[in-house]
């Protein structure tokens, strides 16, 4: 493969916005698996579903088998849109002259040729391997044989034990991304204090926010991404560590919520094209089922398509009253608010324009695996976390203890360190 021709007319950080096949970001992308739909999406029996992912056009059905496939949208006979087809004799069956596919992109009949032409043998029509877990299907869309599919805690636990959704986004799939990476926005556009104006959560506030200067954000390297760490002081005797995980290239896992300390929620942000991505979060606990039907009540109100009811033409229906309680106006969802802010900076955010400080530190560390990632591909290397071999697709460390209130001079690093070694200990007394 040709190598890339990095810092031409482009900055390195604009060239990993760009997700084509052939594109810097679009072939980082494509060396891993990437949720591409919701399993609701296709049900048994149901239609197939157009989906666009990474700027290709594609259709996603399920076979009489109940399997899913993934194909290019048009059919190699004449471009007619393969959405429309019959899904049946083993695969998607185009309308307009009857060639019919299996999953795997196989040509299996043409109707309208002689008998006994073996001309369907010699067509290979665009298709990808397919994973469905987590009520989501995944795909890998990239070149070779695919990687291991990545035994992520959510990924095998039972279903009951998983909430998965989408929310379309219209702007690149690295302003969301960063956005999660970005911890200290916590302390701002979700915060909301009470009628009396006192903090809701640990930490002084007032109305410009939580007090950032008793706060740091901090990144630790590992095998997967990055570790990131809020640090925040609650007085003099004690702080507060609030610990996320940020796994290359694209999704980012955090603590809390519904599932406290028996699971975690995450976001994957997979693009569309350049300028629209999805936004896939999913919710899983590790030891029990969960509500789904109470989780889904309690996100954004969403219209069809998986579109937010609150949007840029409504001005995410901000109500400017509402702000000595609520930081944003916006309610107490949490996905309007980073909507607003990541599509407010464009559909595709010019980094030239950026003054970053010392608490952007983590995402600055996250750019500069994506840009290694991105030039590995180009020297013929698979990037970090691409998993080729069955005893290497194992997370033990992954997410471990993800919040505690401590002693003021007690290192973060080392105390998770310490949790590390606790969790795994006891997963080795568990088998």
């Amino acid at each position: 493969m040709a190598a890339h021709v990095w810092g031409t007319g482009t900055s390195e950080y604009d060239a990993l916005t760009r997700v084509g096949p052939g594109t810097p970001g679009g072939d980082l992308l494509r060396r891993y698996w990437h949720p591409v739909a919701l399993a609701e999406e296709i049900p048994p029996g149901g239609a197939p579903v157009p989906v666009r992912i990474m700027s290709e056009d594609l259709v996603l059905f399920r076979d009489e088998q109940g399997r899913p496939g993934l194909l290019g949208l048009h059919c190699s006979h004449r471009g007619a849109d393969l959405s429309y087809g019959r899904t049946e004799d083993g695969g998607l069956r185009c309308l307009y002259h009857g060639w019919l596919y299996d999953r795997s992109g196989r040509c299996l009949e043409q109707p309208g040729e002689p008998a006994g032409s073996t001309f369907h043998e010699r067509i290979r029509h665009p298709a990808y391997p397919c994973v469905e877990r987590a009520d989501a299907i995944f795909a890998y869309l990239g070149p070779g044989e695919a990687p291991e599919f990545p035994n992520y805690e959510f990924l095998v636990v039972p279903n009951e034990n998983v909430f998965a959704i989408k929310l379309f986004h219209a702007c690149n799939w690295m302003q969301g991304n960063e956005g999660n990476i970005d911890l200290l926005h916590l302390s701002f556009v979700h915060h909301m204090v009470s009628s009396n104006g006192s903090d809701v959560a640990p930490g002084p506030i007032d109305h410009r926010g939580a007090a950032p200067y008793r706060e740091k954000v901090e990144a630790e390297l590992t095998s997967y991404g990055l570790r990131v760490c809020k640090v925040r002081e609650l007085n003099d005797e004690e702080k507060e560590f609030y610990l996320c995980t940020y796994v290359a290239p694209n999704w980012y896992a955090f603590p809390g919520g519904i599932v406290g300390d028996d699971g975690h929620s995450l976001n994957w942000h997979v693009p569309v094209d350049d300028t629209h991505h999805w936004k896939f979060t999913f919710i899983f606990n590790r030891k029990q089922p969960l509500n789904k039907h109470a989780i889904r009540s309690g996100r954004q109100a969403m219209t069809e398509g998986y579109r937010s009811a609150r949007h840029i033409q409504n001005r995410y229906l901000q109500d400017r009253e509402s702000m000595d309680t609520y930081y944003a106006g916006m309610g107490t969802v949490f996905q309007a608010h980073d909507m607003c802010m990541t599509v407010g900076a464009g559909p595709i955010q010019d980094r030239s324009q950026e003054h970053l400080t010392t608490q952007d530190a983590a995402m600055v560390a996250a750019r500069t695996l994506l840009l290694k990632g991105a030039r590995d591909i180009a020297a013929g290397r698979d990037p970090q976390g691409v998993i080729r071999e069955r005893q290497q697709n194992r997370f033990p460390r992954l997410f471990t203890w993800t919040s505690a209130i401590v002693p003021k001079d007690t290192d973060w690093k080392a105390y998770f360190h310490e949790k590390d070694r606790e969790f795994e200990a006891e997963l080795m007394g568990a088998r």
